[in-house]
């Protein structure tokens, strides 16, 4: 993310997290989870990237609620919401935000899903059609990418850790030193969810596309190095009814990036009038 585009999007989250503060709890599958809600009329739910949260998705809320019923949650182990109690995948998830439309009786919604919410928009499109009725794929992952000889080394690597954890204290301390120094910046960042993070990224949900039959709409960022172009480019040849809006000097959060263009793409797609 550019430092214009962090700047436009802290300013106006400084108001959000004080609201965040005091954001709804229920209880689902055992879980609790927070999440946000305004607006009336078609229900959207916003469904935040990995590391994340309903703030993530602020200023589309905001923008959104004029002209919808929108829903923002903390997915579980992100944001306020509990760690699920078992390493989950990107299907947990889906299950688990279905379970969450059933929860407030929304019987069809528009999806928006970013990067790792994109994965779970993916799935819940594909599955459980019934439930969804525009898609918006934001720089979305699901696209296993080409591996290369570093993924192959540190997947070596990861296999001599998990040797040495069979080897004392010593040798727990030095697959730990090997995974701080040789893993991604998610991985490190992750702490407990770093299970969950491992069977999330080695799921590919491209023989899904297909199955899609929600109109999609798929805006990415040209500078992503995330989830590429490339990604965005596959959906829209694999999902029956989709199109691809590439936004120019836009990096992974393309629609904080360039926001008003978001909005006005965004806004044709779900017949906004007066957007």
């Amino acid at each position: 993310m550019t430092e214009l585009s962090l700047r436009m999007f802290w300013n106006p989250c400084r108001v959000f997290y004080a609201k965040c503060s005091q954001m709804p709890n229920t209880e689902i599958n055992n879980l609790n989870v927070s999440y946000q809600m305004a607006g009336e009329g078609d229900v959207v739910l916003l469904l935040h990237g990995w590391g994340g949260e309903a703030a993530s998705f602020q200023p589309v809320f905001e923008w959104l609620a004029e002209s919808h019923k929108v829903y923002a949650l903390d997915l579980p182990g992100f944001g306020k919401s509990q760690v699920p109690p078992t390493a989950w995948d990107s299907s947990d998830y889906a299950q688990f935000v279905t379970a969450f439309l059933e929860k407030f009786c929304i019987p069809k919604a528009h999806l928006i899903g970013h990067s790792f919410g994109g994965r779970i928009s993916i799935i819940l499109s594909a599955e459980h059609p019934e439930k969804v009725d525009k898609l918006i794929l934001v720089d979305s992952a699901g696209i296993r990418p080409r591996r290369t000889a570093k993924y192959y080394f540190r997947v070596g690597i990861a296999k001599i850790g998990k040797l040495l954890r069979r080897c004392g204290k010593l040798g727990v301390r030095l697959a730990n030193a090997m995974s701080v120094r040789l893993g991604s910046k998610d991985y490190q960042d992750a702490g407990e969810m770093r299970a969950t993070l491992v069977k999330v990224v080695n799921q590919d949900l491209r023989s899904l596309l297909p199955r899609i039959s929600a109109s999609t709409l798929l805006i990415w960022g040209e500078n992503d190095k995330d989830t590429p172009v490339s990604f965005g480019q596959i959906m829209e040849k694999e999902i029956p009814d989709a199109g691809l809006v590439v936004l120019k000097e836009a990096g992974h959060f393309s629609y904080l990036d360039k926001f008003p263009q978001f909005c006005r793409i965004v806004a044709s797609f779900l017949k906004i009038a007066n957007a």
